[in-house]
């Protein structure tokens, strides 16, 4: 039998999201952790500049994403192995403590590039474990009815991160330079910790299968799709009848019928799996899943072809059409708010219909959308089109992000968010360069258009996949 420390929520007291007061802790400690890792990046990103070249500080800057790539498959392994409350509580403590420290050390010394590469590659060790548990958790918080609108109330916390962490962290800067931004970075992360540990977690059976121990909150059950499982019923009945009896019912008939175990014999224990095969067996679970697979190289498709141009490829636009810095700003506002109306469409709904024909339309929408802003006449053109890129990206996005919350089984969620991270971290930011380098040959234009086919290709993947397309988000 499973104990918990915290009284676990019941699928019977399920409230909407939006007004469930355990979800709004998880929502206030999540925003608490993004703002203060927007303050983190920027005070990091100050002191680099202030005790080194800029070459020395973007190197800095970029140090912190070589461990987060390579361990971030292991990351999702530990979140699914030991629960992703404890990963989350454990990775925030620290994250602030590290942070703290080196604020610290800044009031009392200039230390160095050193000290600050040391905290980007230990920021980024623990971003490898805290990102998979962060995509595993909400499944652990509320019912599954309600995780679209839990992905719509996490994008807007990101965009509220997005807006406010920046100016929080100049003004640290401005009061008491890097040392008290990062100070402030670490408490806005401290106040998360007591948030996360006031959260239940969902009272919800182990698999029972992959090794996965019972981590006192709760581990979830199989929901029977595409990976060869009984049906999500027949598990619930199955999980319903754990106990010593049913135990020793099940080991007399594997025994041929040859009745109870002599006295004192210790009871048969299956062999626990070890760390890599839980991860053989998540990439396994995640190719074989006929919903998620093709899902997973739509998000890929749709990153490639989006980061670049969005970034890097929106620079080089502004400096050509003469927008300067702040018309570049006004392209930026106009995406976020796209961006924001999509994720509020999602909260305050909290099911779309059709979902994942829903998300192929907007996918392929916003990659003409995207091609259309290299040939924006003026600067409002640009910013109304990257308006609608917001919108219909941000809706793909929210949609994508919820169908994999909701078709995924919970007890691989941190695993399947690995594979997500992976994309969006590991292999979308290699687009930069290569969007840099060739709108130097070939311009802004067709490389605006060429992004935008392979963003559109997501969009084709969705549709000639037929699970996919039907994939409805639950009532």
């Amino acid at each position: 039998m499973t104990a918990t420390l915290i009284p676990p929520v019941h699928a019977a007291a399920d409230k909407p999201a939006h007004r469930d007061s355990n979800v709004l802790r998880w929502l206030g400690a999540y925003t608490a952790s993004m703002v203060g890792d927007n303050v983190y990046y920027l005070a990091l990103s100050w002191a680099a500049v202030q005790a080194g070249t800029p070459s020395q500080a973007g190197l800095v800057m970029a140090v912190s994403a070589v461990p987060r790539a390579l361990l971030m498959l292991g990351g999702g392994v530990v979140a699914d192995r030991f629960g992703p409350r404890r990963v989350v509580i454990g990775s925030d403590a620290v994250r602030c403590a590290a942070v703290l420290a080196v604020a610290a050390l800044l009031f009392a010394a200039s230390p160095g590039l050193w000290l600050l590469a040391l905290l980007a590659v230990l920021f980024g060790t623990v971003d490898a474990v805290f990102m998979p548990a962060v995509g595993a958790l909400p499944a652990r918080v509320t019912g599954r009815d309600q995780l679209a609108r839990v992905q719509g109330m996490r994008g807007l916390a990101i965009r509220f991160a997005n807006v406010v962490g920046a100016p929080l962290g100049g003004l640290g800067v401005a009061l008491g330079g890097a040392a008290a931004a990062f100070g402030l970075a670490g408490l806005l992360i401290a106040v998360s910790v007591p948030l996360l540990i006031s959260v239940r977690m969902r009272d919800l059976p182990t698999d029972g299968e992959g090794g996965l121990p019972s981590d006192g909150e709760g581990d979830l059950p199989t929901d029977g799709q595409g990976d060869g499982k009984a049906s999500g019923a027949a598990d619930r009945e199955a999980d319903g009848k754990a106990g010593a009896a049913a135990d020793r019912e099940a080991d007399r008939k594997a025994g041929g019928e040859a009745g109870p175990r002599s006295m004192g014999a210790a009871p048969d224990a299956a062999p626990r799996a070890t760390p890599w095969q839980d991860l053989r067996d998540g990439l396994r679970y995640i190719r074989g899943h006929r919903v998620l697979a093709p899902l997973l190289v739509a998000i890929a498709l749709g990153d490639l072809g989006f980061v670049g141009p969005l970034n890097v490829g929106l620079t080089l636009l502004a400096e050509q059409r003469g927008w300067g810095a702040s018309g570049m700003g006004w392209v930026l506002s106009g995406f976020g708010t796209g961006a924001g109306v999509a994720a509020l469409l999602l909260t305050v709904r909290g099911r779309l219909p059709h979902a994942g024909r829903l998300a192929a339309v907007a996918i392929l929408a916003g990659s003409v959308a995207i091609g259309a802003l290299a040939h924006a006449p003026s600067l409002a053109a640009a910013v109304g089109t990257a308006l609608l890129v917001g919108l219909l990206a941000g809706l793909s996005g929210a949609l994508c992000g919820a169908l994999l919350q909701t078709q995924a089984d919970p007890a691989y969620l941190g695993r399947v968010s690995s594979v997500a991270g992976i994309v969006s971290l590991g292999f979308a930011p290699l687009s930069m360069p290569l969007s840099a380098a060739a709108i130097g040959w070939w311009g802004t234009g067709p490389v605006f258009v060429t992004s935008a086919a392979v963003c559109g290709l997501g969009g084709v993947v969705v549709l000639c996949s037929g699970p996919l397309r039907r994939a409805q988000l639950p009532r």
